[in-house]
């Protein structure tokens, strides 16, 4: 499927539940629940448990539809090397984060991605980037999401692993490994930099 393609489709279904949640007649709610099996055919074709999937993960969001919000952790030591974690669902490396949680700030959310996958206590200090996943090379997904890129500072802990990441290590720019790119991207990571040495740069949006 295109990009194109996943685009629309992620559009019908953000419409059909934003639908269901706010219909109130019922022919409105059957004309919503078919347009929503539709682009699950789009997506999944003929395989009934993929479509089964998709029915079960869709369900779990209600009300109106928006981007989730993905937070990702930049750290420079003295020697300008940046720290990444490696993940284990795919082998390759990334700056920490992940999915923000419910009732936690941007800063707080960060701050505990980075605790958790790579042991290192940090604190947020800049808002540096602000993306549209889908306009920064990280590929197709299911759902529209931004990616919040925060400069962080190394307060204490040590480096260790968790049950998501294997690996935690810090690199040279010249020198980085092959990156998880559905997380974080090399030129991602350049920029980030460039924030680091110039913490007056405007923060970066889409």
């Amino acid at each position: 499927m295109s990009d194109r393609s996943l685009a629309i489709a992620r559009r019908l279904h953000a419409l059909a539940r934003t639908g269901l949640h706010f219909c109130r007649e019922e022919y409105d709610r059957e004309r919503y629940e078919e347009i929503e099996a539709l682009v699950g055919e789009l997506l999944a074709g003929d395989d009934p448990a993929e479509r089964h999937r998709l029915a079960a993960l869709w369900a779990t969001d209600d009300g109106y539809v928006t981007p989730k919000m993905d937070v990702r952790a930049a750290t420079f030591d003295e020697r300008g090397r940046v720290l990444l974690v490696r993940e284990r669902l795919d082998g390759r490396w990334t700056l920490p984060g992940g999915w923000a949680d419910v009732n936690e700030s941007p800063a707080q959310a960060v701050e505990k991605e980075i605790e958790q996958e790579s042991g290192y206590r940090a604190r947020a200090v800049k808002l540096a980037a602000l993306y549209d996943r889908s306009r920064h090379g990280h590929g197709p997904t299911l759902f529209h999401s931004w990616k919040a890129f925060f400069l962080c500072e190394i307060e204490s802990g040590e480096a260790r692993t968790s049950y998501e990441t294997d690996g935690v290590d810090w690199f040279e720019l010249d020198g980085l490994p092959a990156m998880s790119l559905g997380r974080s991207t090399p030129d991602q990571v350049r920029r980030m930099r460039e924030h680091w040495l110039a913490r007056e740069l405007p923060t970066d949006f889409d």
